[in-house]
């Protein structure tokens, strides 16, 4: 992994369970059902594209041109997944916790494609918003400025009010990544 671009290795953190599931529980027969199961439940989260290729490469499929159609975090996990079927001493570690400095970008992402209507995004977002709720603090805090930021808020006194520090340099962080889009 430290190969990779930083912000690869942060979506492959972020993802780092299921990466490490999908590839330990499809070398066991007898786990066929945990499978079937985690990837029904990542198709539930709006993954339908990503568990379609996961599919594939599960039964066989290895030629990289199966994943050129995803968005650059599928292609990413999808690759992982495939690195770790090959070897498994490449698979991430499920327990290291992303890097937050590096998240902004990813967040800036999901939020643009979810502010020009992507559905997989708006998904993917708002679930994400909730389990950082449900977290409570300072991610509660950024979760409550994600629907802001998707319907264009940019102005950081505004979003960045009460908040710790660390979660207002990720707020401002996201807002940069967003204008740089913008800018692109």
């Amino acid at each position: 992994m430290k190969n990779l671009p930083p912000r690869h290795q942060q979506i492959i953190t972020m993802h780092a369970a299921f990466i490490c599931q999908v590839v330990q529980l499809s070398q066991n027969t007898a786990a066929r059902n945990s499978l079937d199961a985690t990837l029904r439940q990542a198709e539930e989260a709006g993954w339908q594209t990503l568990v379609q290729t996961v599919r594939q490469i599960l039964n066989g499929q290895r030629d990289m041109s199966l994943i050129r159609g995803l968005d650059e975090e599928d292609q990413v996990i999808a690759e992982a997944i495939m690195r770790g079927l090959q070897d498994p001493s490449t698979l991430p570690d499920p327990n290291q916790k992303p890097e937050p400095a590096l998240a902004a970008p990813g967040l800036a992402s999901m939020i643009q494609a979810a502010a020009s209507g992507n559905v997989e995004a708006l998904t993917l977002t708002a679930d994400m918003a909730e389990q950082m709720q449900r977290a409570g603090g300072p991610m509660a805090r950024l979760a409550a400025v994600i629907r802001p930021l998707i319907n264009g808020e940019r102005n950081p006194d505004k979003l960045c009010k009460g908040m710790n520090e660390q979660t207002r340099q990720l707020v401002l962080g996201i807002i940069e990544a967003l204008d740089q889009e913008r800018l692109h």
